[in-house]
Formats: C-alpha cells, sequence, structure tokens
C-alpha cells in the first residue's frame, strides 16, 4: 500500500528501467527465500512477505511511465494490453505450476524456481532496455523522431532534470475528480481481481467438490482468457481513436465493459449448477475485466504524462487497500453469512456502482494539475 505512491515518484523521477530492476532483483529475492524464512519464524516469514510486497509495488508505476514516454495516444492501449496479458500468464502459470511444483519438489519448488526466473529477467531487463527513447543505444533516428512528434510527454531537458521536485504536488493531483475516478477504478479492479484470485480455487473446492490442484486448473483458464482479450480490447480502443471517436467516449465505453460485463458474470456465477458451467461464468468475468485495462490504465497516461507513474502508485495503494479489504473481508463475510454466493453478488454490486463513478467523472483530456481545484 505504501511503495506504489513511493515508487511512482520515484519512477517520473528517475525512469523506469533502474527502479523495475531493483524491484524485480528484491521481490525475486523474496521469492526465493520464503521456504526458509518460513522454516526459521514466523516474524522471519512475515519480513519476506513484506519485503515482496514493498518490491513489487513499484511494477505497474514503472510499466505506465515507460509505455508514456515510449509509446503515441494511438498505439498504448494495445501496448498495456500485452504488458498486461504477462500480468495474467503469470497467473495462470503460476495457479497451475504451484501444486505440480510442490508435489514433486516439495514446499521449496515453486519460490526457487520462480524466484530464479525473476533473477534471470533482471540480467534481460538491464541489458535490453532503456527508461527513454533518447537513452537508447539501439534505436534508430527514423523512430526517435517519430517517437518525438507522437508521443504527449517529451524527456526532460538535462536543466529541467536538475531543477525537477522528487516529491510531486499531491494536494493538486487529488484535488481533481478525474484522479479520484482513477482511485475508485483501480481500487474496484483490485478487489475483483484478488478475491477471484485468492478464492477461487476453494470456492471451487467447497462448491463443487473438486480437488484443490483440478480447483487451481479451474482457475488458471480464466487468466488466460483474460490475456487473449486484453490485447484485442486494446486494438480496438486504439482503432476507435485512430478513427477520431473521441479519447474520452473511448475510455468510457471500455472501462463500462471492464465492470458491468464482470457484475453481470458474477451474477450468473451463483447460478452455476456444475464447475464446468461455473468455470465459463468465471471465464467471462475475468475475460472481460480486461477491457478496463483500455479504460483506466491507460487514462493514468492521458490525464498527466508527467505524473502517470505518481498516479499509478496513489490509485495501486487504493487498489492494495481494497485487495487487501477484499480478500481477508470474504472470509469474514462467509462465516458471518455463511454464503460466498452474497459476497459475489456483493462485488457485482460494486463493480456497477463502480462503473457509475467512473462515467460521471472520468475524462480523456489533458488535466492541468498547476492549480488545485
Amino acid at each position: 500500500m505504501i511503495s506504489p505512491i513511493a515508487g511512482g515518484a520515484l519512477v517520473d523521477y528517475y525512469g523506469g528501467k533502474v527502479v523495475m530492476a531493483w524491484g524485480v532483483a528484491l521481490w525475486s529475492l523474496a521469492t526465493f527465500l520464503t521456504p526458509w524464512a518460513a522454516e526459521t519464524s514466523v516474524l522471519a516469514l512475515l519480513a519476506m512477505r513484506i519485503l515482496l510486497g514493498i518490491a513489487e509495488g513499484v511494477a505497474l508505476p514503472c510499466m505506465n511511465n515507460m509505455i508514456a514516454r515510449w509509446f503515441p495516444q494511438t498505439e498504448r492501449a494495445r501496448v498495456v494490453g500485452l504488458a498486461m496479458a504477462g500480468f495474467q500468464l503469470g497467473s495462470a502459470i503460476g495457479l497451475t505450476l504451484s501444486p505440480i511444483l510442490m508435489s514433486q519438489g516439495g514446499k521449496y519448488g515453486p519460490f526457487v524456481i520462480f524466484g530464479l526466473f525473476g533473477f534471470l529477467w533482471v540480467l534481460v531487463w538491464v541489458s535490453a532496455t532503456s527508461s527513454t527513447p533518447e537513452q537508447s543505444p539501439q534505436i534508430s533516428m527514423y523512430e526517435l523522431r517519430y517517437i518525438q512528434h507522437k508521443v504527449a510527454i517529451p524527456s526532460l531537458s538535462r536543466n529541467e532534470q536538475k531543477t525537477r521536485q522528487v516529491i510531486p504536488p499531491f494536494r493538486r493531483l487529488l484535488s481533481k475528480l478525474p484522479t479520484w475516478s482513477l482511485i475508485v477504478a483501480n481500487a474496484m479492479h483490485s478487489w475483483g481481481f484478488f478475491v477471484i484470485l485468492s478464492w477461487m480455487p476453494i470456492y471451487f473446492k467447497t462448491i463443487y467438490h473438486v480437488d484443490l490442484r483440478e480447483a487451481a486448473w479451474f482457475s488458471a483458464v480464466p487468466w488466460s482468457m483474460m490475456a487473449v482479450v486484453g490485447y484485442f480490447a486494446g486494438f480496438w480502443s486504439d482503432m476507435m481513436i485512430q478513427r477520431s471517436i473521441s479519447v474520452t467516449l473511448t475510455r468510457k465505453l471500455m472501462q463500462s465493459i471492464g465492470f458491468i460485463g464482470p457484475g453481470i458474470a458474477l451474477i450468473g456465477l451463483t447460478t452455476a449448477k456444475s464447475p464446468g458451467l461455473a468455470s465459463a461464468w468465471l471465464t467471462v468475468a475475468v475475460g472481460l475485466k480486461a477491457f478496463s485495462h483500455c479504460g483506466f490504465l491507460v487514462n493514468l497516461q492521458e490525464i498527466s504524462p508527467q505524473y502517470s507513474g505518481v498516479l499509478h502508485g496513489l490509485s495501486n495503494t487504493a487498489g492494495s487497500f481494497a485487495a487487501v479489504v477484499g480478500t481477508v473481508g470474504a472470509g469474514f463475510f462467509v462465516e458471518l453469512v455463511g454464503s460466498f454466493k452474497g459476497f459475489l453478488l456483493l462485488t457485482a454490486f460494486l463493480y456497477f456502482s463502480a462503473a457509475l463513478f467512473w462515467n460521471i467523472f472520468s475524462t480523456g483530456e489533458r488535466v492541468n494539475f498547476d492549480e488545485a481545484a
């Protein structure tokens, strides 16, 4: 909940390459050491989980900052769709492989393998990326000029970098309703995402008496669908803007599909009589969630590209808080009410409410944060 804001401010100041590299290195280390920490003490285990959360908080602000500097507005939704496809495929692969790795290699298996892959990724990232096009030794002059001409936010000059403040104008950022539309959207997106990620295997085991390894497979299929749908949603979104449909209308349409669709699908999930039908409804819910990547997740770069990192950090903090409340609250809700289906209906209602808030207060235009509202 804390690191996205700090990470967003750091990435807006230092660039995405360095901040992302440190983030992945630290969370890979925390993952790698988790089983040994668990054998040492509960406090050591909690310390590794805290390090994991702090490090992971910088990832999405870094992504948004770099996309704002590397890609024109008419290409960003597809880029976000591709980047987030990795997010969903990672969830699908992790849910599928972890039970297998644990059954074959014990509790150390997934932590060691995923941690080592993280370190390998850092080596590739450091050698192959640059925070801005101007810093890339691999870019052609033609592509550099194209990006500089098309992208809304140019890279800062050395003088501007020296005079720029590390601490962003939080009060002015929070004084505008479009910022709050992003915060509400991210909070609802994370609520739904982490509730489904955390509880669906248990839901299938409890409601349909499915073995946990099979339940993990049932839960992994929707994330693969989300990865595919996310790219096509991005392609459609970019095509709408290229055909002169307003950015504001495009973002509102994408976000509406990304929230109203899952809300309806979760209602359908509560009526499913078999695990196959339930998995189908879950796949629809998670797949349609991908449309929101072409709503609030791209909109962060549009209302203020120079503060896209910290805006993402602010909204991610709200998202992390919502994820904690949702995942923990689901357990208390089920224990108190005795029905997981009731919690799914509550989540559907929250989806509809967040969609309404977004359509009233969001905008695809640049917002002036130089003066408070």
